[in-house]
């Protein structure tokens, strides 16, 4: 009777095992797999088609624009955030930031400063000589360059307490 118990047993585990195997697509339970497939996250449902009131209401069209139907979706996330989508466009200063861009350029603005800080800043990392390690293993030359010009937060923070300014918290000190 156990002998018969045991074939069984051996019987059924074969089944399963065969079972298992009979899969017709080898790649179909692979989580890991190196086949390409759909980027699922790069497809975007477009917002629902509008019929305007008039013709006279259609804008122009704009060859490599934006289309009335694309998704916004950090428009979208400012708005349900409680802000302003209209403070994202590039453009005129809006009159809310009117007070502060005067205060700002009360001594006059310099329109290439961009390009201008861009350009000094490379100078000043070229003249911080390579060290084969950060060349060997690609690491970013910025850090080291500017590490004796970095503000140490946690000396900042006690010399504002120590002078009995209301300092929120701040972050445990890594001393590692």
């Amino acid at each position: 009777m156990q002998a018969r118990l045991g074939a069984l047993a051996i019987a059924l585990i074969g089944a399963m095992a065969l079972t298992g195997c009979a899969s017709k697509d080898p790649h179909l339970m692979n989580l890991h797999s190196d086949m390409p497939g759909p980027d699922e996250f790069s497809i975007l449902p477009s917002k629902p088609l509008e019929m305007p009131k008039s013709t006279t209401e259609l804008p122009p069209p704009t060859p490599g624009g934006t289309n009335r139907t694309d998704q916004t979706p950090v428009a979208d996330a400012v708005t349900a955030l409680g802000g302003k989508a209209s403070a994202l466009k590039v453009g005129a200063i809006p009159a809310s930031d009117q007070a502060l861009m005067n205060d700002v350029s009360r001594f006059g603005m310099q329109p290439g400063i961009r390009k201008e800080l861009a350009a000094e800043d490379l100078r000043f990392r070229q003249h911080s000589p390579p060290k084969p390690f950060y060349k060997l293993f690609g690491i970013s030359s910025y850090l080291r360059a500017y590490k004796g010009m970095s503000l140490d937060q946690y000396k900042a923070l006690e010399y504002w307490r120590a002078r009995g300014v209301r300092t929120e918290s701040a972050p445990p000190e890594n001393t590692k």
